[in-house]
């Protein structure tokens, strides 16, 4: 069976992340990056769309989701991507990491990941 993993690399977005007063009031960079792994065999052997997972769909959904959304904690944001990225029966793994740039002095950014595997 052939592993098909599709890795949505450094997604930028803005949201409203954090629980300090300034946090709440202005949208915030989050930059995410997203794995998923699903068997694609089907799509490898046959090249037929319906057989493949539409990383296009699944992205539009997080967008969405981000960017319409309100977060306190990053835990919150990174669990709710992880449960769309996850969403489609076929997922076998999901894995989500988003950075929050600027979030400390003298640091690049902080970021959280999150992890899903389909229980065998």
């Amino acid at each position: 069976m052939q592993n098909a993993i599709i890795k949505i690399t450094n997604l930028r977005l803005r949201t409203y992340i954090g629980f300090n007063p300034e946090e709440q009031q202005k949208k915030q960079d989050v930059v995410l990056n997203i794995e998923i792994h699903y068997p694609g065999e089907k799509a490898c052997l046959n090249d037929n769309v319906d057989d493949a997972l539409n990383y296009k769909v699944i992205t539009k959904s997080i967008i969405d989701h981000v960017e319409n959304g309100r977060f306190l904690l990053l835990e919150k944001l990174v669990s709710s991507v992880l449960e769309i990225a996850k969403s489609h029966h076929w997922v076998t793994f999901a894995n989500v990491t988003i950075d929050k740039p600027h979030a400390l002095r003298f640091a690049d950014s902080v970021s959280l990941s999150l992890s899903w595997q389909q229980e065998e």
